[in-house]
This record gives structure tokens, C-alpha cells and sequence, in this order.
């Protein structure tokens, strides 16, 4: 199930009966909200596995969307009769989605979820529209009528991205209709079709793993971007906090910085997968803070260009991702949220100073807007790390798990970082001595 409490069917009374025109209307509309939330958990296992910067900022935008339609769908319903208690989804659809995300070829998954299965959330939300009062469902169906124009959008953005399809797409696409088919569409809105004879569920076959390093496409890669050694990489620890820095040099280390939240983006999007009993909320709250991280990581991504690196130059880490995929989805999470975020707001207060000397007001806008969510996602740990210690089984107190989740993420770090190798040349990578020629210092 996808959360810890269960739906529950209206019961066939002479209410209900008095009723059916909005119970019908709000079983479909639990379909759509069940729909939804199982696209949030499943869709983010492709992010880690794509290797387009652009097309990870692109899915964690899609995913926040539809953790939206999803919440406002479920404000709705709860308005309406029959729309049923709790947040539990049915099992055909966490097959459905479930079996999407086995391929494992990232692309070939990628189709599956956008040439079959956003297909199906569009055409669902037109059925309803057909099948709806427009006056007496009204607040409904401007749900609808604006989630089509997301899905019609969603469609159009991911296009250029689906170009070049690996082989096996077209198999693969067929494979996921035959499955969707068998239900007669996610409202069972068609005839049913019965799978062919010789149709295995993938899902049913082997468990998903996440892959042991995320995708990085053609972009060079290394172990980390800190270190204390100006000739090895290009944000110099020392440098961030030392008043002799030039500003310049600063701006360019903390988009650096910001391009690397690529980290959080790839080792975030696993954790949904990984915790389908929780609460809805917690999954909404996840998604905006995986939409939030690529916003940073674009931040960096887009402004590192237009100041003149050559991103091929810039090396993407993988430590973190490495290290962290080790560990259960409450370890990933706290380390997130009460070690990596909430450990950086000295450290960046002291950079957002120093990059306000030079007048920049879209650097300014920028870290404003990081640091705002970053406080955001600290609340946001404080919130939910309770929750995903007990859907992990933690019985130990916050303070105690924090402290024992760091002293193993450190063991870790012993055994599965620092085993990517440089990409790039000294010579020819961003490092802190390169960005001080860039900036015209010797």
C-alpha cells in the first residue's frame, strides 16, 4: 500500500443511492488522485538514471506538478461523497507504475512513462470532463480543465528529450499499453483487454534496485568539488570564508556550489520509491523540496555559462550519491536535512555577503531565493524525519539517530567515496586556481 491508512469503499445505502450522481463523480476523482501519487513515487527513479541536467530539472518539475494536481485533488474530493477515507492506492495501479520503472535502461522507462502512461492521465482527466455536469461539478472540472493544459504541456516539454530512443522503446511502450489495456484505462474508462499469453510482469519477476551511480551523460565526473587544494578542485574550502577572496572568485565557487545540488536532486529522488507507506504529505513536502534542489542546481547550471566556463571544464561528484545509496531512506534523509542543509548556512550567509559587493543583483536574487529554501527544507526535516524513522522501523530518539546516521555516514565514506577518478586534466578543469585566471587574477 502507499500509505499507512487504507481506502474505504462508500457503503451501497439508500443514501448513497440518493447520492450516485457525486459518489460516481468522486470515485474517479479518487482514481485521478491515486493516479497522480503513484506517478510522484515512481517517475523519480528516472532522475537519477537520466543523464541531461536539463531533463532531471525537467522531471523534478513534472513531478512537483503533479504532487500538486494530486493535493488538490484530494481537497476535492474530500468535499464530495465517496471519495473514501484514507490515502491508500489500489494494487493495479502500484502495479501499473511499479512495472514502469523496471527497465533498465533509463530511456526505455522514460518512454514507457510518457508515451503510455501521461498519455493515460490526459486522456483520464478528458473523460472526466465528458462525463461530468459542467454546472453542478463545476469547482471539478477547473481542476481538470487546468491539470489538461499541465498534461498537454508536460507532453510538448518532454518531446525533444524522446527523440532518439534506445532499442527496445517501441517493445517496451507496447508491453506497458497491454498492461494499461487489461484495466480498460486508469478510470476503467475503456473496454477491458485481456494480456496476451505470453505478457510476464517485470515487477513481479525481480525487485527494482536503484542503480549503485546516478547519470551524469556526457558530462566529466570526479569523487567531490571541495577540498583545500586550489590546483584540485574549484571550490576551495578556506577561500569561501576568507575576506581576502576576491568576490568574483566567490561568485563563481558558489554557482559551482549550486550546480553541484545535482547531488541532492539524484540521491533525494530515491527516497520515494524507497518509503511507499508514507503519508501523502510527505511525499508532496519531498517533491517540492526535489523541485526546489533542481532549481538551485539550475541556478548554477545557467549562470556558470553566461559568465564564461566551459561546463564541459566543470566536474559533477558522485561521492555523495555513492555513499548515501548504501543507507535506508531515513539515513539518506536526515543527513540531508539535519548535516548537509542545515550545516551550510554559516558558510553561505558569509558568501552571500561577499558576492553582494559586487552588485549582481541576479546573484543576489538567486542565493536569496536558495537560502530561503534551504530553511524551508530544514522545517521540512523536522517535520517528516520522525515519520520516515518510523516507517523505517527507528525507535531510537532524533537526537540519537542523527548522531549514529552521521558516525556511520562516515564510515561509509571510508569504503564508497572517494573512488571516482578525475574526468578532466589539472590542466584543463575548472579548479579554484582556474577560476582566478577566468576572473583576470593571477
Amino acid at each position: 500500500m502507499v500509505a499507512s491508512t487504507s481506502y474505504v469503499t462508500p457503503s451501497n445505502t439508500a443514501a448513497s443511492g440518493r447520492m450516485a450522481a457525486v459518489v460516481e463523480m468522486a470515485r474517479l476523482q479518487r482514481l485521478l488522485f491515486e493516479a497522480e501519487r503513484e506517478f510522484v513515487r515512481t517517475a523519480t527513479t528516472l532522475i537519477y538514471r537520466v543523464g541531461e541536467p536539463e531533463l532531471k530539472y525537467l522531471l523534478c518539475q513534472h513531478v512537483w506538478e503533479s504532487a500538486g494536481h494530486a493535493r488538490f485533488l484530494r481537497e476535492r474530493g474530500r468535499e464530495m461523497s465517496g471519495f473514501g477515507s484514507g490515502e491508500a492506492t489500489r494494487e493495479f495501479l502500484q502495479r501499473l507504475f511499479t512495472e514502469a520503472v523496471m527497465p533498465t535502461d533509463s530511456y526505455v522507462a522514460l518512454a514507457g512513462f510518457y508515451r503510455v502512461l501521461k498519455p493515460a492521465l490526459l486522456s483520464a482527466y478528458r473523460h472526466y470532463l465528458q462525463v461530468t455536469h459542467p454546472l453542478a461539478d463545476w469547482p471539478s472540472r477547473k481542476l481538470a480543465e487546468e491539470f489538461i493544459a499541465d498534461e498537454e504541456r508536460h507532453a510538448r516539454e518532454i518531446e525533444p528529450f524522446l527523440g532518439n530512443l534506445p532499442a527496445g522503446s517501441d517493445a517496451w511502450v507496447a508491453h506497458l499499453r497491454h498492461a494499461l489495456a487489461a484495466e480498460g484505462g486508469l478510470l476503467g474508462e475503456s473496454v477491458r483487454r485481456p494480456l496476451p499469453g505470453d505478457f510476464v510482469w517485470e515487477s513481479a519477476a525481480r525487485r527494482y534496485q536503484h542503480p549503485p551511480t546516478c547519470n551524469r551523460g556526457r558530462y566529466p565526473t570526479c569523487s567531490s568539488v571541495f577540498s583545500t587544494d586550489p590546483a584540485e578542485t574549484p571550490i576551495v574550502r578556506q577561500w569561501l570564508t576568507d575576506p581576502q577572496t576576491d568576490a568574483r572568485v566567490i561568485r563563481l565557487m558558489v554557482y559551482v556550489w549550486l550546480m553541484m545540488e545535482m547531488d541532492a536532486v539524484d540521491y533525494l529522488a530515491t527516497v520515494f520509491f524507497d518509503t511507499p507507506q508514507a503519508p501523502f504529505d510527505l511525499h508532496y513536502d519531498l517533491a517540492r523540496h526535489l523541485w526546489d534542489e533542481s532549481r538551485h542546481s539550475a541556478f548554477g547550471f545557467r549562470q556558470l555559462s553566461k559568465l564564461g566556463v566551459d561546463l564541459m571544464t566543470v566536474e559533477h561528484s558522485l561521492d555523495l550519491y555513492h555513499i548515501l545509496v548504501q543507507m535506508p531512506p531515513h539515513e539518506r534523509y536526515a543527513m540531508m536535512t539535519m548535516e548537509f542543509e542545515a550545516g551550510s548556512f554559516p558558510t553561505k550567509a558569509a558568501v552571500m555577503d561577499r558576492v553582494r559587493e559586487l552588485n549582481d543583483f541576479e546573484a543576489d536574487t538567486l542565493l536569496a531565493f536558495d537560502r530561503n529554501d534551504e530553511q524551508n527544507h530544514v522545517r521540512y526535516g523536522h517535520r517528516w524525519l520522525p515519520e520516515i524513522m518510523r516507517l523505517g522501523g527507528e525507535t531510537r530518539s532524533v537526537e540519537e539517530f542523527i548522531a549514529a546516521t552521521q558516525a556511520r555516514f562516515a564510515e561509509l565514506a571510508q569504503i564508497h567515496g572517494g573512488r571516482t577518478p578525475h574526468s578532466v586534466p589539472a590542466a584543463q578543469r575548472l579548479t579554484g586556481n582556474a577560476i582566478r585566471r577566468l576572473v583576470g587574477l593571477p
